[in-house]
């Protein structure tokens, strides 16, 4: 397989994917978008950094691509939504920037209070302005930090180290985790009145664009400091502006802007507002970890299926992946063979584990009961990666459930789909947690294999219907493989599910069709 690296990592990366048997590393940078096109045409697998842009018309020209893998965290810079229509896992190292880009945010907050750039050109015109450049000291002041993740909570520790009082805002972390760090939580807009500093660590999203807008500025104190390490785009730079021109505000940092670079921007003017070059990745240790790091994962996914730190499909870790894929083998089996039978378009799905199959994650099996039924339904590729999202497309709601109960087989997976007439129900089991097993179409108990060829009928449960098909098979020159007649308790005929040679034609179909006794007909590929 092939894996295209398109910016530039570190090399111990670039070495250590070139050691890998079953991959074949291109490494070419500087691509334009039309060069990038064409080199992805044949390849499985993409590295960037945030030099390179993927639309969704250079994944178009990638049929092929299983996986792209950022070093570094942020994906701005990837069409998110057109890699996961696609079924392109999405990977990043959200953790190997996080030190570092901590690091640089604190370094902004002491160059801020102690006006260090300024200082710095003032000695260098030959100056002595020690009265000019008088500062603030940081112990004992409140710093509120937006957004606690890996990189949120370093900067935390850090400031606490400091002696500062720290308040910090995530919606998405319970009270529990920010006072066991000895952060205090607050809501944005309370905490703001109170705050010395303010360091942003979230994500840019259309909800956190220009979070900090000019209402909120407003609430801020004169003598207060802003820094933004995180993206561009979460501060309103026209807002920023004013407020520090002012008065309004004491200064700010930027590493990251709305634009980069900012050329012509009127921040640049402004001396009370710092800036470096987005260099929040930018120390050789992070560097080398986040290549090293996107190598391996990428690796990973292309030769063992184990996506690490994935952005569009659930992480499943190894051990757990290789006892839950034979789950998902199975449901996705059964989810092909609710395709073929289905007579209207389904709606509803519910997927359940039962017995010892009710030990695993029942999504990944789920979602690949999903895989099978819409590859029956749509010439796109489909996978787990894309499933979730073309079944909402196709107005198909997923349901998963557990049960421990162990009925007949000590695991089962059962696959239900619903219409809006209609439901079907499938279940299989594992034998020895290893080999498919068809155990039940709706009613009718069936002992069946689950691959190759199904030629399914249903039929009125009386003798010779057997031999009349075969009769039939026979004189189409198709051969039986395997053969299962199941009946049921409630209904007065039986279903034959049964192994072929080969796809029969419409007209053999026709024949079959044609037996008076049989009702129903049938055939799937597994």
């Amino acid at each position: 397989m092939k894996i295209l690296v398109a910016d530039k990592i570190a090399e111990e990366g670039v070495e250590y994917l070139r050691q890998q048997e079953g991959l074949e590393v291109i490494f070419k940078t500087g691509l334009s978008a039309d060069e990038l096109s064409r080199e992805i045409a044949d390849v499985e697998g993409l590295i960037i950094r945030s030099a390179v842009t993927i639309t969704s018309e250079v994944l178009k020209a990638a049929p092929r691509l299983k996986v792209i893998g950022r070093a570094g965290i942020g994906v701005d810079n990837i069409d998110m939504e057109a890699a996961t229509e696609q079924g392109v896992v999405v990977l990043n190292t959200p953790d190997a920037n996080a030190t570092t880009t901590a690091e640089l945010a604190l370094a902004q907050l002491f160059s801020l209070s102690r006006n260090l750039p300024a200082a710095d050109r003032s000695v260098r015109e030959g100056k002595w302005e020690r009265s000019k450049f008088i500062g603030a000291e940081i112990t004992g002041k409140t710093i509120g930090i937006v957004g606690y993740g890996t990189i949120g909570r370093i900067m935390a520790s850090r400031c606490l180290g400091l002696k500062m009082q720290v308040l910090a805002y995530d919606p998405f972390v319970t009270r529990e985790v920010f006072e066991a760090d000895g952060v205090e939580p607050r809501d944005l807009d309370d905490m703001l009145p109170e705050l010395d500093y303010l360091t942003l660590h979230c994500p840019l999203i259309e909800k956190t664009r220009n979070l900090i807008n000019a209402e909120r500025l407003k609430k801020m104190k004169p003598e207060a400091r802003i820094i933004n390490c995180a993206r561009g785009g979460l501060i309103d730079e026209v807002a920023l502006l004013d407020a520090v021109r002012g008065g309004h505000l004491a200064g700010a940092a930027l590493d990251v802007y709305a634009q980069e670079p900012p050329i012509g921007s009127p921040l640049l003017e402004e001396e009370k507002i710092v800036f470096t070059p987005h260099l929040g990745a930018s120390t050789t240790e992070a560097q080398r970890a986040a290549g090293t790091e996107i190598a391996k994962q990428v690796a990973d996914y292309l030769l063992r299926g184990e996506a690490i730190n994935a952005l569009n499909v659930p992480f499943v870790p190894g051990e757990e992946l290789t006892r839950i894929r034979p789950y998902q083998n199975l449901a996705r089996k059964l989810g092909c063979l609710l395709a073929a039978l289905a007579q209207e378009p389904i709606d509803r799905m519910e997927v359940t584990l039962s017995g010892r199959a009710a030990e695993v994650d029942p999504h990944p099996v789920a979602v690949e009961a999903l895989v099978g039924v819409l590859s029956a339904q749509l010439s796109q590729s489909v996978n787990s990666v894309n499933a979730c999202y073309l079944a909402k497309r196709q107005g198909i709601s997923l349901i998963e459930t557990r049960d421990e109960t162990i009925h007949d087989y000590l695991s089962l997976v059962t696959v239900e789909g619903f219409s809006q007439n209609d439901s079907i129900r499938i279940v299989g089991t594992l034998l020895g947690e290893r080999q498919p097993r068809l155990v039940r179409i709706g009613d009718y108990e069936v002992e069946a294999v689950p691959e190759g060829v199904l030629l399914i009928t249903w039929h009125e449960d009386r003798p010779g219907v057997v031999g009349a098909l075969g009769d039939v098979l026979g004189r189409a020159h198709v051969n039986i493989t395997r053969m299962h007649v199941g009946d049921s308790t409630t209904e007065d005929t039986a279903i034959a599910v049964i192994g072929v040679s080969s796809l029969l034609n419409d007209g053999q179909m026709a024949m079959v069709a044609g037996i008076p006794a049989i009702h129903k007909v049938f055939q799937v590929t597994l």
